[in-house]
């Protein structure tokens, strides 16, 4: 399950899909369909700014058209959210996912991944932070040290 927030789309495939979107967005008549694919590429990609494009698009599947795709769109929501860190969203659109579905056990398992990686990100932020104040102590320790060496 953890392949799913690592999975990277081809270039070729995001290429592609990039080409059958923006020849539809010129005619003005983009199907639900390939909205749908580029937005799935793009969720795959390396590039975070894709990731953020294709959580729009997906968005906008979601909220404002027919209800063909709702599960899939918050599927890949969570998993594009997730990509780019916004854990909090992405255990939203799981846990809409859930309401719908409380039985589904891939969407189990991305929550659980993703609760995860919170807690390890978590504790990374924790460790960094700890460094910072001991670093920030040994400074203050030393300038205290040769205060008093000044005074003597």
């Amino acid at each position: 399950m953890e392949d799913v927030l690592d999975e990277v789309v081809s270039s070729e495939d995001l290429k592609k899909f990039e080409r059958i979107y923006n020849e539809q967005l010129r005619t003005s008549s983009v199907t639900q369909k390939v909205q749908f694919e580029y937005a799935w590429c793009l969720v795959r990609s390396k590039y975070p700014a894709d990731i953020r494009k294709g959580n729009v698009l997906l968005e906008d599947l979601f909220n404002n058209h027919g209800d063909s795709e709702k599960r899939d769109c918050l599927y890949y929501l969570a998993i594009g959210n997730a990509r780019i860190k916004e854990y909090t969203k992405a255990l939203h659109y799981v846990r809409a996912f859930l309401q719908v579905e409380p039985g589904n056990q891939q969407v189990q398992h991305l929550e659980t991944l993703i609760k995860k990686k919170m807690e390890k990100e978590g504790l990374v932020g924790m460790a960094v932070a700890g460094g910072v104040i001991v670093g920030l102590a040994g400074i203050l320790g030393l300038g205290i040290a040769m205060a008093k060496s000044s005074k003597s």
